[in-house]
């Protein structure tokens, strides 16, 4: 009985930081979609976003989940209509690009160079964006 309080109260935890990241980011996207702003942002990087499948709104989720974290990244993911493919797609980007900046910070510690780490995970999310989007 004591693991499974143990366990719920961990749970409960968890969720209430989650929460604090992925509810924000979900209305602020939401509502955002509400207005032209999301339109305007579409249409200005759907030609770069069209290399990998995506529409241009999906900038947005690259964009939160390279500067910020994966979980701000799941909010406006949440908060877009987006087939399986488009969310297979992103995640994968995502996984070789994720919290660059706290990252590249962890990374320089170790000693390794910030630019060669970078470059080497943005290139990393921009290859398997779009050979995904050719194999998908």
């Amino acid at each position: 009985m004591d693991t499974i309080r143990r366990g719920l109260i961990n749970g409960f935890k968890t969720l209430w930081i989650l929460s604090k990241v992925l509810v924000p980011v979900y209305l602020v996207v939401t509502l955002i979609g509400m207005t032209p702003v999301l339109d305007w942002i579409a249409v200005v990087f759907k030609p770069i976003m069209f290399l990998f499948g995506l529409p241009g709104e999906a900038a947005i989720v690259l964009v939160l989940g390279n500067t910020l974290n994966l979980y701000a990244a799941l909010g406006a993911i949440a908060s877009l209509t987006l087939t399986a493919k488009q969310i297979t797609i992103l995640a994968v980007m995502l996984a070789f690009s994720h919290s660059l900046i706290v990252e590249t910070a962890i990374f320089k510690k170790l000693k390794v160079s910030g630019v060669k780490i970078v470059s080497l995970r943005l290139s990393l999310c921009l290859f398997s964006g779009v050979f995904l989007n050719m194999i998908l």
